[in-house]
């Protein structure tokens, strides 16, 4: 597969990808731009591995967290990114997904990036660990920080 075809089938999914990592779609396009523009100057070498968008699924990753650090942005909450003030759904339906896409949200980018690898990649934590080069027991505690951050609030919800 040339650069061309894997641009041309996975940009939308790798842009989604980097919007739960990333949490603000603006930063997400960034990021992805810059990892395929890396991608491509090396693509005789990525397109030979037998899964090419994993591995560039990592670069996303890594791009993110070292985006951070280059260029000391803000964490943005939701609706701030948009510029937008948080509004109640209507619906009703979505409010606890809501709550919980605004709580994941103010999690560190670290613990936002495994719980995004963890539930929505559904990688197992050797798997985290891999993408994030670091140890299994360092993403086992950044997974168990960030569910006990998410628990809290909800806990608390149900108490009042």
């Amino acid at each position: 597969m040339t650069f061309e075809e894997f641009v041309a089938v996975r940009l939308a999914a790798l842009v989604r990808y980097a919007t739960v990592v990333t949490w603000d779609p603006h930063l997400a396009e960034d990021v992805v731009q810059d990892v395929l523009v890396r991608a491509q100057a090396r693509w005789s070498r990525i397109g030979s591995l037998d899964e090419p968008e994993r591995y560039v699924r990592r670069m996303v990753v890594n791009e993110f967290l070292s985006w951070r650090r280059r260029r000391s942005a803000r964490l943005l909450h939701p609706g701030e990114a948009l510029d937008l003030p948080p509004q109640a759904d209507p619906t009703g339906g979505y409010d606890e997904r809501d709550a919980m896409v605004r709580l994941i949200g103010t999690l560190p980018p670290r613990q936002r990036a495994v719980i995004a690898l963890r539930f929505y990649e559904d990688l197992a934590v050797e798997q985290i660990a891999d993408v994030l080069g670091c140890r299994v027991s360092t993403v086992r505690t950044h997974l168990t920080r960030a569910m006990e951050a998410l628990r809290s609030p909800l806990m608390a919800g149900e108490r009042s």
